[in-house]
């Protein structure tokens, strides 16, 4: 390895921020509990009610929608397990936290390009099957970046008497995003995909019906999320929700850097599949296909230079499998075995495109001379 390590995955954490950093070691020394009526309790109040207004402005919603929870899987899960709305329609390439909350789910096909398919969405909802029902979109795919029409969707959703739930938490801070102009009902956030500390996110939740708590006991969190809240981490949070809000404009020059390596790979490899690139996509991210070179393999030889990105599918027990995401647009079990997804974000520049290009051009090259040689 030459240079410093180079950070390209902020897709599965970005860096804590300054900012979150300060706002929580304010946090941890606040003595007290947000539900004690005396001065030290409402201090920790004043401090939860604070980040709840920064959370709720990043996303357009009125603050009491903000439901605190301990990040992005668990605010997908308390939209979605919800007794009440036994029919559930879930994207194909939704995060296992909205796979895995609604097993049974009809799953809403997409494009070869990665986009919800909205007449399937609406022939489906169609079948009328007696049952209330609740449609799960996210609003910008991880591994992809492919961004959802959300809005169209929650139209169809409507016009069937259904509700939406949007899983926004890797779009947060990366687009802007308002909760009423996209009809959703529930919007899932996490902190730490936008500088924020890890464990804590939000389940926003605005018309239709209240969310079923999930965790009973007090009634923190206007009975919806039982439980003594992080104040440290909801401070972190709203930290760094007022940061994201404040610098969305900064998008435009990391889409420059992204469509930087996108182009040079293709010139080194005019074969490499870049998956959703025709399609409206997250300024940050590139999903690239490297042809005969396992994702795990790339992910291998890139953190042996110095330079961390992630396979195009979630590790399991230490094994990458090939991306569900990926399958579901079209693509084959071996070439879905073949991307890996660099996610950029602030701190990045163009020596760190410099650096990718030069370590994936090697590889390739690597790889063609041993095919060639056997």
């Amino acid at each position: 390895m030459t240079g410093a390590p180079i950070y390209l995955d902020h897709n599965a954490s970005a860096p804590l921020l300054a900012e979150a950093r300060e706002a929580m070691v304010a946090a941890l020394a606040v003595v007290g509990n947000a539900s004690s009526v005396h001065g030290f309790g409402r201090r920790a109040r004043r401090m939860i009610d604070e980040a709840r207004a920064k959370v709720a402005a990043l996303v357009g919603a009125p603050a009491e929608a903000v439901i605190f929870t301990s990040g992005g899987t668990e605010a997908n899960n308390l939209a979605l397990a919800n007794p009440e709305r036994r029919r559930v329609l879930v994207g194909a390439i939704e995060h296992d936290s909205v796979l895995r909350a609604a097993p049974d789910a009809e799953r809403i096909p997409v494009s070869r390009d990665g986009v919800l398919d909205l007449a399937a969405l609406d022939a489906m909802l169609a079948r009328e099957l007696g049952r209330p029902a609740l449609v799960s979109a996210m609003l910008a795919n991880n591994e992809t970046g492919v961004i959802q029409p959300v809005a169209e969707a929650a139209a169809i959703a409507r016009r069937h008497g259904a509700l939406l739930h949007c899983d926004a938490v890797q779009a947060a801070g990366k687009i802007p995003i308002d909760v009423g102009g996209l009809g959703a009902n529930y919007l899932s956030l996490s902190a730490h995909k936008l500088g924020g500390p890890s464990g804590v996110g939000a389940l926003v939740a605005l018309g239709g019906a209240p969310p079923e708590p999930m965790l009973r006991g007090g009634g923190q969190e206007s009975w919806r999320r039982a439980g003594t809240e992080n104040l440290a981490g909801i401070a972190g949070f709203g930290a760094a929700a007022g940061i994201a809000a404040r610098d969305l404009d900064k998008a435009a020059e990391i889409g420059a850097l992204r469509d930087e390596i996108e182009r040079r790979v293709l010139d080194i490899a005019p074969d490499a599949p870049i998956y959703g690139s025709k399609a409206k996509r997250l300024a940050n991210t590139a999903c690239i296909g490297m042809p005969m070179v396992k994702g795990e393999t790339q992910v291998i030889a890139f953190d042996l230079a110095g330079i961390a990105v992630s396979a195009g599918a979630a590790c399991s027990s230490g094994k990458v499998a090939p991306s569900a995401v990926l399958q579901a647009m079209g693509a084959g079990k071996d070439r879905a075995a073949e991307a890996i997804r660099v996610s950029l974000g602030r701190g990045n520049g163009p020596d760190d495109v410099d650096r990718f290009v030069a370590a994936w051009s090697a590889l390739h090259a690597r790889t063609r001379r041993l095919r060639n040689a056997a």
